[in-house]
């Protein structure tokens, strides 16, 4: 975090601070936006907690993908997948764009969260 310091120093200021890191085992970080991906392969992923407040800092090489086709989501598969798995509207949904409208697999990958 800051060149020449002791890594050992640096944990014990960051403890009196109450701020907390945790290395994250991640191989693949995908950041969806409406039109592209962001794409980062083996990348450093470090989750940090400061007084309570969680944020992610991720350090690797980035590349963009455009997404050219959209996936209509109906609001019958929605209701299936937040029925099924009693998750919220925004998790479904996110759940049904990662599985390409695989009702299924989208029901699947929320029941294993």
């Amino acid at each position: 975090m800051f060149p020449g310091m002791n890594p050992r120093e640096m944990q014990k200021a960051m403890k009196r601070l109450g701020i907390k890191q945790e290395e994250i085992d991640a191989s693949v970080v995908i950041i969806r936006t409406s039109d592209k991906d962001l794409i980062i392969k083996n990348p450093q992923v470090s989750k940090v907690n400061m007084m309570g407040q969680e944020s992610l800092q991720i350090i690797g090489k980035i590349t963009e993908v455009e997404r050219n086709e959209k996936i209509e989501i109906s609001d019958d598969d929605m209701a299936a997948v937040i029925e099924q798995t009693n998750c919220t509207k925004e998790e479904a949904l996110e759940a049904l764009h990662e599985s390409n409208g695989n009702l299924a697999e989208a029901i699947l990958k929320l029941q294993n969260k």
